[in-house]
Protein backbone atom coordinates (compact mmCIF):
# COMPACT_ATOMS: atom_id res chain seq x y z
CA UNK A 1 0.00 0.00 0.00
CA UNK A 2 1.44 3.37 -0.98
CA UNK A 3 1.86 6.21 1.49
CA UNK A 4 -0.99 8.06 -0.21
CA UNK A 5 -3.32 5.04 0.06
CA UNK A 6 -2.32 4.44 3.68
CA UNK A 7 -2.97 8.10 4.50
CA UNK A 8 -6.55 7.82 3.24
CA UNK A 9 -7.25 4.54 5.08
CA UNK A 10 -6.00 5.85 8.42
CA UNK A 11 -8.81 7.31 10.57
CA UNK A 12 -8.80 11.11 10.65
CA UNK A 13 -8.04 11.40 14.38
CA UNK A 14 -5.05 9.08 14.01
CA UNK A 15 -3.76 11.14 11.07
CA UNK A 16 -4.17 14.35 13.07
CA UNK A 17 -2.37 12.88 16.09
CA UNK A 18 0.56 11.81 13.92
CA UNK A 19 1.52 15.41 13.21
CA UNK A 20 4.22 17.62 14.61
CA UNK A 21 1.48 19.93 15.90
CA UNK A 22 0.02 17.15 18.07
CA UNK A 23 3.39 16.21 19.52
CA UNK A 24 4.23 19.86 20.07
CA UNK A 25 0.78 20.35 21.65
CA UNK A 26 1.36 17.53 24.14
CA UNK A 27 4.73 18.95 25.13
CA UNK A 28 3.20 22.44 25.43
CA UNK A 29 0.42 21.07 27.65
CA UNK A 30 2.93 19.29 29.88
CA UNK A 31 4.94 22.48 30.22
CA UNK A 32 1.85 24.46 31.15
CA UNK A 33 0.87 21.85 33.74
CA UNK A 34 4.34 22.11 35.30
CA UNK A 35 4.14 25.90 35.33
CA UNK A 36 0.68 25.91 36.90
CA UNK A 37 1.36 23.06 39.32
CA UNK A 38 1.18 24.07 42.91
CA UNK A 39 -2.18 25.63 42.23
CA UNK A 40 -5.52 23.89 41.85
CA UNK A 41 -6.43 21.61 38.97
CA UNK A 42 -8.99 24.26 37.97
CA UNK A 43 -6.21 26.83 37.54
CA UNK A 44 -4.14 24.28 35.62
CA UNK A 45 -7.16 23.36 33.47
CA UNK A 46 -7.87 26.99 32.59
CA UNK A 47 -4.19 27.77 32.02
CA UNK A 48 -3.74 24.79 29.70
CA UNK A 49 -7.02 25.33 27.82
CA UNK A 50 -6.41 29.04 27.20
CA UNK A 51 -2.76 28.49 26.25
CA UNK A 52 -3.62 25.71 23.80
CA UNK A 53 -6.31 27.87 22.18
CA UNK A 54 -3.92 30.83 21.87
CA UNK A 55 -1.13 28.65 20.41
CA UNK A 56 -3.60 26.97 18.05
CA UNK A 57 -4.84 30.39 16.84
CA UNK A 58 -1.24 31.57 16.41
CA UNK A 59 -0.38 28.40 14.48
CA UNK A 60 -3.42 28.85 12.22
CA UNK A 61 -2.57 32.51 11.65
CA UNK A 62 1.07 31.75 10.83
CA UNK A 63 0.07 28.83 8.61
CA UNK A 64 -2.43 30.96 6.75
CA UNK A 65 0.12 33.71 6.13
CA UNK A 66 2.72 31.16 5.07
CA UNK A 67 0.37 29.50 2.60
CA UNK A 68 -0.67 32.85 1.17
CA UNK A 69 2.96 33.92 0.82
CA UNK A 70 4.07 30.68 -0.87
CA UNK A 71 1.18 30.84 -3.33
CA UNK A 72 1.58 34.61 -3.74
CA UNK A 73 -2.05 34.99 -2.74
CA UNK A 74 -3.30 32.65 -5.49
CA UNK A 75 -4.49 30.05 -3.01
CA UNK A 76 -6.99 32.46 -1.45
CA UNK A 77 -7.62 33.42 2.14
CA UNK A 78 -10.40 30.90 2.79
CA UNK A 79 -8.49 27.96 1.37
CA UNK A 80 -5.30 28.94 3.19
CA UNK A 81 -7.15 29.42 6.48
CA UNK A 82 -8.96 26.07 6.20
CA UNK A 83 -5.75 24.20 5.36
CA UNK A 84 -3.90 25.84 8.26
CA UNK A 85 -6.76 25.06 10.67
CA UNK A 86 -6.78 21.39 9.60
CA UNK A 87 -3.00 21.13 9.84
CA UNK A 88 -2.94 22.65 13.34
CA UNK A 89 -5.92 20.71 14.71
CA UNK A 90 -3.64 18.07 16.24
CA UNK A 91 -2.70 20.61 18.88
CA UNK A 92 -6.34 20.81 20.00
CA UNK A 93 -7.09 17.10 19.79
CA UNK A 94 -3.91 16.16 21.66
CA UNK A 95 -4.95 18.34 24.59
CA UNK A 96 -8.25 16.51 25.19
CA UNK A 97 -6.88 13.63 27.33
CA UNK A 98 -4.79 15.77 29.69
CA UNK A 99 -7.60 18.31 29.98
CA UNK A 100 -9.96 15.45 30.89
CA UNK A 101 -7.53 14.37 33.63
CA UNK A 102 -7.39 17.93 34.95
CA UNK A 103 -11.18 18.09 34.83
CA UNK A 104 -11.29 15.06 37.14
CA UNK A 105 -9.43 17.13 39.70
CA UNK A 106 -11.54 20.21 39.04
CA UNK A 107 -14.73 18.23 39.71
CA UNK A 108 -13.15 16.61 42.79
CA UNK A 109 -13.37 13.08 41.39
CA UNK A 110 -9.66 12.85 42.25
CA UNK A 111 -7.39 15.12 44.28
CA UNK A 112 -5.89 18.22 42.60
CA UNK A 113 -2.29 17.04 42.86
CA UNK A 114 -3.19 13.58 41.55
CA UNK A 115 -4.98 15.16 38.58
CA UNK A 116 -1.82 17.09 37.67
CA UNK A 117 0.30 13.94 37.86
CA UNK A 118 -2.22 11.89 35.90
CA UNK A 119 -2.32 14.54 33.15
CA UNK A 120 1.49 14.55 32.91
CA UNK A 121 1.71 10.75 32.86
CA UNK A 122 -1.08 10.47 30.28
CA UNK A 123 0.76 12.97 28.07
CA UNK A 124 3.99 11.01 28.37
CA UNK A 125 2.25 7.73 27.52
CA UNK A 126 0.56 9.32 24.50
CA UNK A 127 3.93 10.69 23.38
CA UNK A 128 5.41 7.19 23.69
CA UNK A 129 2.54 5.75 21.68
CA UNK A 130 2.97 8.35 18.96
CA UNK A 131 6.71 7.70 18.81
CA UNK A 132 6.14 3.95 18.51
CA UNK A 133 3.40 4.33 15.88
CA UNK A 134 5.33 6.80 13.75
CA UNK A 135 8.26 4.41 13.36
CA UNK A 136 5.94 1.39 12.99
CA UNK A 137 4.70 2.96 9.75
CA UNK A 138 8.10 2.50 8.12
CA UNK A 139 9.98 -0.09 10.18
CA UNK A 140 9.16 -3.59 11.39
CA UNK A 141 12.05 -3.57 13.87
CA UNK A 142 10.79 -3.54 17.46
CA UNK A 143 14.00 -1.87 18.70
CA UNK A 144 13.53 1.09 16.33
CA UNK A 145 9.93 1.47 17.51
CA UNK A 146 10.97 1.21 21.15
CA UNK A 147 13.77 3.74 20.71
CA UNK A 148 11.38 6.17 19.04
CA UNK A 149 8.80 5.65 21.80
CA UNK A 150 11.41 6.28 24.48
CA UNK A 151 12.82 9.36 22.75
CA UNK A 152 9.39 10.86 22.17
CA UNK A 153 8.26 10.08 25.71
CA UNK A 154 11.48 11.63 27.04
CA UNK A 155 10.08 15.09 26.27
CA UNK A 156 7.23 14.41 28.69
CA UNK A 157 9.59 12.66 31.10
CA UNK A 158 11.84 15.70 31.36
CA UNK A 159 8.82 17.84 32.25
CA UNK A 160 7.69 15.29 34.85
CA UNK A 161 11.16 15.48 36.41
CA UNK A 162 10.96 19.27 36.31
CA UNK A 163 7.63 19.18 38.17
CA UNK A 164 9.08 16.81 40.74
CA UNK A 165 12.08 19.07 41.32
CA UNK A 166 10.20 22.36 41.35
CA UNK A 167 7.09 21.44 43.28
CA UNK A 168 8.20 18.75 45.72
Amino acid sequence: MSDEQQLHTTPRVARVLMTEEAIYGLILVSGMIVVSAGSTSLVAFLTVAITVIVFYAAHVYAGTLGRLAVSEGQRGLGSSLAAAARQSSGMLIASVAPLAALLLGTTRVIADDLALWVALIVNTLILAGLGWTAVARWSTHWWARLLSALLTAAFGGVLILLKAVIHH
